[in-house]
């Protein structure tokens, strides 16, 4: 058995959680976030700075909460993990900063995590029987991408989007019409009330065999709709714009998914990342892998944003395979930074 503490400030969340492993199997003990939502409302998006100092008035707290919410002192941890990239520069190092000096002051293996790896993890918490090799979706506010999960746990990119994510281009549109933030989670529900094919808008997949998506144009050519609308003083219809938009960019992420799954030839899908949360990307999911009688993994919705379980989900292969990081580990910004796992 082995106990690890996973901790988690990559942005807007400071989160801490204790996991379980016990015959290979994951189990979440506690799990603790500190969101940041209601603050960063007021400005309609996180502000870095501001999400940094709230990591440091919640770091300590959401930790001792963690621990006692397991029913473990920091003597009984195997291991901490700790999300050291990517994200928010000032918010990495917050939580990296905590995790390396309580992990050597208590002489406790520090295990370094890469965030985006973190989701994928996050649906071993949820499927206990979940095994590589899989293809990977993650969509979030900072990525759509997909990866090939080998029996390693090793991540090896395939495709993904060339410029904006998913999520940063529901919440843009979200918040241009006036949707309380998080501007994506609301859009999701707004779309549940209108026509998916009431606005022809162009589709974030690109042509050819290639796994690359784009969703500037998309972004672009609903703010171009909405400008015009307004110009000639025209009413919008925003449950037609949100469920049009809606169904374009889950569209082409099925559609891109569906050519990852035939050139791969992998039988599991695993859905990760905040946008996993979306109902309409699920449900379109569970379509295709039905039609392809593939295996469709995803974690619970509490699962999906980001939380320290996923973080020790992730950790527990790192620490199960000897990769520990020493006092000279520091955040990063970059997906994959030189050095760092």
């Amino acid at each position: 058995m082995a106990l690890l503490l996973g901790m988690e400030s990559s942005c807007d969340e400071t989160s801490a959680a204790v996991v379980e492993e016990q015959n290979g199997i994951l189990t979440v003990r506690s799990n603790i976030v500190a969101s940041q939502i209601e603050t960063h409302r007021l400005y309609g998006g996180v502000v870095p700075e501001i999400a940094s100092r709230a990591h440091v008035e919640a770091v300590t707290k959401v930790t001792k909460d963690a621990l006692d919410g397991a029913g473990i002192a920091l003597s009984d941890l195997d291991a901490i993990a700790v999300t050291s990239h990517p994200g928010l520069i000032g918010a990495l190092l917050v939580g990296v900063n905590f995790a390396k000096s309580l992990a050597f002051a208590n002489r406790i293996p520090l295990v370094s995590v890469n965030h985006i790896h973190a989701h994928i993890c996050a649906a071993f918490l949820t499927h206990t029987d979940l095994k590589p090799p899989f293809l990977a979706l993650v969509v979030s506010g900072g990525h759509t991408c997909f990866y090939v999960v080998n029996e390693k746990m090793e991540y090896r990119e395939i495709g993904g989007t060339r410029d904006d994510a998913a999520g940063e281009a529901f919440d843009k549109i979200g918040r241009v019409i006036g949707l309380p933030y998080p501007g994506g989670a609301a859009l999701d529900r707004l779309a549940c009330e209108g026509d998916p094919k009431a606005i022809a808008l162009p589709s974030p997949a690109l042509a050819g065999e290639e796994i690359a998506l784009s969703f500037s144009g998309i972004k672009t050519a609903a703010l171009n709709y909405l400008n015009s609308a307004g110009q000639k003083g025209e009413t919008v219809n925003r449950a037609d714009l949100a469920a049009s938009y809606t169904a374009k960019i889950v569209d082409a992420i099925v559609k891109k998914t569906g050519l990852a799954l035939k050139q791969t030839g992998l039988q599991t899908l695993v859905l990760a990342g905040g946008v996993a949360a979306n109902s309409h990307l699920r449900a379109a999911l569970e379509t295709l892998c039905k039609k392809r009688n593939v295996r469709l993994a995803m974690p619970t919705v509490a699962l999906c944003g980001d939380n320290g379980a996923m973080v020790a989900a992730a950790g527990y292969f790192g620490y199960r395979a000897g990769r520990f990081a020493d006092t000279a580990l520091n955040a990063s910004a970059l997906d994959n930074p030189e050095g760092v796992i």
